[in-house]
């Protein structure tokens, strides 16, 4: 008898050791953060030591990009491996009364690659890829485990009348001038119970933090909310008629109000860290923090204030570096080593076949973009991409590449498909301040060429016409 339950035991323990041999994934994607919003990437008014903690620790990158300038399309990109130019959703299109354009059925998904390769997969925050539902439901992109905003329209309201468990809509109990349920609170307590639960199994966790996109809203009580009032001394605004649900919620004190957003942010991030090496899960968890985009300007938030494009040109929807170039974190203890600075050129459709070698699983069938694990681990040739190339659907249209050194841009190309294109210097003005477009003509036409080979039309997102 003794020696039965010896030998389920040792089964046990080995078939615990076995599933933990793959490393867990979580994913962290702050919601329209800038370059700059960081300590760790030259901030100076928001404190953020629990990321600047995670880049000490592991690999921060410099020259990093989001999908695009906007929400969905650059999370699609995330999802897909495609860049905006051969992704199913390449703008924020609306969905009444609440979501967004769905994938399709027929997409083959980072989640559901995990899943392929074994793991639990969850999601926790916003969604913003398809209307509960619809084949676009993240339950039907790979995804066990939802909770938070399935509509990202829905998710600028830090206290909304309903958030999803799957497929459950749940009641909360905000109105517009009694809130609460904080969201993200309540997001937040579902991630840990999701590592909890999944401790004995390797697992993919994305934490689309809604954190600090607009409206600039905190519970009550916020202690770094009172912090930064006096830390900027900053006088209240005055706010002419009580807010009635629409638009962003109007904010008094937008400066300390963005700061404390990124702060319990960081928080958060903070006490992820701390469950997965109480759960001793640390050493064999790879975690990235990155952002969708660059910084916004909506709900009375002033980037300029905070220098949140750290320097670069444009802010969210724009495809000057600062609304493309993202602060971009890779942690894993052992594994990749500590306090490093990189300056591999990537972006979003990277993440999903670095992750598919790390889970043992054969890259995307279709996808743009390659693996980073050479650089993270230190382990064999890096591939560099000869282009990258972004698409933006709103203010008539932008086209870009980024070449090498060089960062190639088109504007309103929906009015005019041979509208003039920009061309920087990034090695020596990351700025983009000097259009060098009439002394180089022959890089001009290179990226021109990529721009015509690389855009295919999409008839829910038409942008250029076939001639």
């Amino acid at each position: 008898m003794k020696k039965s339950i010896f030998t389920a035991l040792i089964i046990t323990l080995a078939l615990f050791s076995q599933a933990q041999q793959k490393p867990n994934v979580v994913f962290i994607l702050a919601d329209d953060m800038g370059y700059g919003d960081l300590g760790a990437y030259g901030q100076r008014l928001i404190e953020t030591p629990n990321i600047d903690r995670l880049a000490a620790d592991g690999m921060r990158f410099t020259q990093f990009y989001a999908g695009t300038s906007v929400c969905a399309p650059s999370r699609a990109s995330l999802m897909t491996g495609l860049h905006t130019g051969h992704s199913p959703i390449r703008g924020n299109y609306e969905i009444n009364p609440e979501g967004q354009l769905p994938l399709p059925d027929a997409t083959f998904t980072m989640p559901e690659m995990f899943k392929k390769a074994g793991y639990t997969t969850g999601c926790f925050g916003k969604w913003g890829m398809g209307y509960p539902g619809s084949e676009g439901d993240p339950v039907k992109q790979g995804i066990d485990q939802f909770y938070g905003y399935n509509c990202q329209r829905q998710s600028h309201n830090f206290f909304p009348d309903h958030l999803w468990d799957n497929e459950k809509r749940v009641e909360l109990n905000n109105t517009t001038t009694q809130q609460k349920d904080y969201a993200p609170e309540m997001i937040q307590k579902r991630a840990m119970s999701f590592m909890e639960a999944n401790q004995s199994k390797p697992f993919f966790m994305y934490l689309s933090y809604t954190l600090p996109h607009a409206a600039l809203q905190l519970p009550d009580g916020d202690l770094s909310f009172e912090y930064y009032k006096k830390k900027f001394n900053e006088q209240p605004k005055m706010i002419k008629k009580e807010w009635d649900g629409k638009g962003y919620q109007p904010q008094a004190y937008p400066h300390a109000a963005y700061a404390a957003m990124v702060t319990r942010l960081d928080n958060y991030v903070g006490a992820v860290v701390a469950k997965l090496k109480a759960l001793g899960l640390d050493k064999n968890t790879l975690i990235v923090f990155t952002s969708d985009n660059g910084p916004h300007r909506e709900g009375g938030n002033e980037p300029e204030f905070f220098n949140s494009s750290g320097g670069f040109k444009g802010i969210k929807r724009q495809l000057t570096e600062g609304g493309i170039r993202e602060p971009m974190i890779v942690a894993w203890p052992g594994k990749i080593k500590n306090g490093q600075v990189s300056d591999h050129v990537g972006a979003f459709w990277d993440f999903f076949p670095t992750f598919a070698a790390l889970a043992g699983q054969p890259a995307p069938p279709q996808t743009d973009g390659l693996s980073i694990l050479p650089t993270l681990l230190k382990k064999g040739k890096q591939q560099q991409h000869p282009f990258l190339y972004w698409e933006f659907h709103e203010d008539g249209g932008r086209q870009a590449v980024r070449m090498g050194k060089w960062k190639a841009i088109k504007e309103q190309v929906i009015r005019n498909p041979n509208a003039k294109i920009q061309l920087y210097d990034l090695s020596v003005d990351p700025q983009e301040i000097s259009d060098l477009s009439e002394n180089h003509p022959d890089i001009v036409k290179q990226a021109l060429q990529i721009m015509q080979r690389e855009h295919t039309e999409h008839k829910d997102f038409p942008f250029i016409s076939k001639k």
